[in-house]
């Protein structure tokens, strides 16, 4: 068994395929993807992964991304422990729930990229600019980075994402039942928006993961990083990692 994972440390999709491969106990090749070097457009990654993101998985030699795709797999091929429900209608409340958190990654994406993209961004000249967006396959992340460069999210734009990352939490908070997200067990639903809960409580909105306001949220929260495989992941603070 070989499994290489390129990814990235501060990378919300990379943190939730390093959570699911720790708490399945795997090992595994780590290979970081310098993102400010803008390695995930590089020749050499391009082959492992055509779209140019992280996280990126090679199992026995093939090569899968996206990370609910890679997770899904990862629990197919490596059973033990179960981390997607048994019961088919919980198993597919799983997947809408990743499907729906996944929606929402712009507005986590407008306040992560302020602190590592528009510096590096705002600092190129016009021509150096395109010379980089030239190299991201991706038509709308190209346009990203034009904005972000040039001009940059304003703060009722950040607002309003702040806002739709308050509701997901509000919501979890609805679903909770025995601790956990789907079914009374640990599994995918939540590992998928550890990232987001990450960033949310750090420096998002802290109030929206405390005991007053999100009471279920915030002692899910505290089992979540209780666990030896959250530790293991690396999942430290976006603003110092």
């Amino acid at each position: 068994m070989s499994l290489v994972l390129y990814h990235g440390w501060t990378s919300s999709a990379s943190r939730r395929v390093r959570l699911f491969l720790e708490e399945k106990g795997l090992t595994y090749e780590s290979h970081e993807i310098d993102l400010a070097a803008q390695q995930q457009h590089s020749p050499e990654y391009l082959r492992i992964n055509p779209n140019g993101v992280i996280p990126a998985i090679i199992h026995d030699g093939r090569a899968l991304h996206e990370s609910a795709t890679i997770c899904e797999y990862i629990d197919e091929v490596f059973p033990e422990p179960p981390l997607c429900p048994s019961d088919p209608y919980d198993r597919a409340r799983m997947r809408n729930w990743v499907r729906h958190v996944d929606g929402l990654i712009g507005n986590l994406i407008r306040f992560n990229w302020r602190h590592r993209i528009q510096k590096r961004a705002e600092s190129m000249s016009d021509e150096e600019l395109e010379q980089m967006i030239a190299r991201i396959p991706s038509p709308e992340r190209r346009e990203a980075w034009r904005r972000v460069a040039r001009n940059p999210y304003t703060e009722t734009e950040l607002a309003q994402s702040r806002s739709n990352l308050e509701a997901l939490v509000r919501e979890m908070e609805s679903m909770m039942t025995g601790g956990w997200l789907i079914g009374g067990a640990y599994s995918l639903a939540d590992i998928a928006v550890v990232p987001f809960i990450a960033r949310i409580s750090e420096e998002i909105s802290p109030s929206a993961v405390t005991q007053a306001v999100n009471p279920k949220v915030t002692k899910w929260w505290a089992a979540i990083q209780a666990r030896p495989a959250f530790e293991r992941a690396r999942i430290d603070p976006f603003m110092t990692a």
